[in-house]
């Protein structure tokens, strides 16, 4: 694996707290790869605190937070390496964390980005919610995991220890091929955080790649680390960025009627928010739709650029064919089990 140059990069912003508990580990189990930091512009003596206790750790010091898709970028065209390694500074790895998966990679080729198995760092018996054993979309675009429905968390009893395709694999901890990332235009500055993820993904598959999860390699994320489950601003740009991927990403057939759909769903959702006594949810929800009317015209331009990149065709493959929405809610289907039949 030693002529195999990985760069693992973690993106900062004010997480000096989590370095504190997590870096060494990472600094022990990465070698003998290197280890960045790409620093948002932090105001918690992070980047002083790595220079103090961490000396091998290079540090890359971008000129403001610029979120996880400009700040990843920003610093990643600093970094020489075969593969990128895109780490959340609130996850702890394992020993072995890093050659199952890269030896995955090397043995196919067409495999752009890869997961580890991701379980709660404060249930370590639970999946986590942002990736769990490989993240998918449902046919409007809604995500999901193996092991994670919305809110429903299952237990990891070793059901989804199988190395298999996914449609997505998380940003808190992917592993993805530099070639192909610089080859399909990186992420989406525009994004800022959640869902970028999904897009860079999907736009990798449009370009004829296969995402994976290796659940031989396993970690176990905090969550939360950048912006609260909670929070008015992750609600926005989860429901902004989500109809933005579809818009950039999804076959033309179908799509103008999906995108009117959602836009009723999502209103729904917005409705089901101020009746559960949440306002500033429903206010983000209707931002979001606003923000996404605005981007439109820059969306449909990117998409007409994807499309005529030499190696582009829009793919739908891996993605559940019902409504994650009904499936869940009305008809009570709780863990990707249950679900796993409906795929294209």
């Amino acid at each position: 694996m030693s002529e195999v140059k990985i760069a693992v990069v973690i993106l900062n912003f004010n997480g000096k707290k989590f370095f504190e508990k997590f870096l060494a580990d990472v600094v022990k189990y990465s070698a003998p790869h290197t280890v960045y930091v790409a620093d948002n512009g932090s105001s918690d003596n992070s980047v002083a605190y790595l220079k103090e206790n961490f000396p091998t750790v290079r540090i890359i010091e971008n000129k403001g937070n610029f979120g996880y898709a400009k700040g990843y970028n920003s610093a990643l065209k600093q970094i020489e390496a075969d593969y990128f390694v895109l780490l959340n500074s609130d996850v702890e790895v394992t020993e072995n964390w890093i050659e199952p998966v890269i030896s995955l990679m090397e043995k196919d080729k067409s495999i752009a980005a890869c997961q580890p198995k991701i379980l709660d760092y404060q249930n370590r018996n639970l999946f986590e919610y942002a990736g769990a054993s490989g993240g998918y979309i449902d046919r409007f675009g809604y995500p999901f995991c193996r092991g994670r429905v919305f809110n429903s968390i299952e237990e990891d009893k070793h059901q989804f220890d199988d190395v298999t395709e996914i449609f997505w694999a998380t940003g808190a901890c992917m592993f993805v091929r530099a070639k192909a990332f610089w080859q399909v235009g990186a992420l989406d500055d525009d994004y800022f955080a959640h869902m970028e993820e999904i897009d860079l993904c999907w736009r990798l598959k449009n370009f004829g790649y296969k995402i994976y999860v290796q659940p031989q390699s396993c970690v176990y994320h905090v969550g939360g680390g950048t912006l609260n489950k909670l929070s008015k601003q992750k609600t926005f740009l989860n429901f902004r960025n989500n109809l933005t991927t579809l818009t950039k990403n999804h076959p033309p057939k179908h799509l103008f009627p999906k995108i009117v759909l959602r836009l009723i769903l999502d209103g729904i959702a917005a409705c089901k928010f101020l009746f559960e006594g949440q306002p500033k949810h429903f206010f983000a929800v209707i931002r979001a739709h606003f923000s996404y009317y605005a981007w439109l015209p820059k969306t449909l331009q990117k998409r007409k650029q994807l499309k005529n990149s030499e190696g582009f065709k829009f793919s739908f493959s891996k993605v559940y064919k019902g409504n994650i929405v009904s499936e869940h809610f009305l008809k009570q289907k709780k863990t990707f089990k249950e679900l796993e039949k409906d795929f294209f």
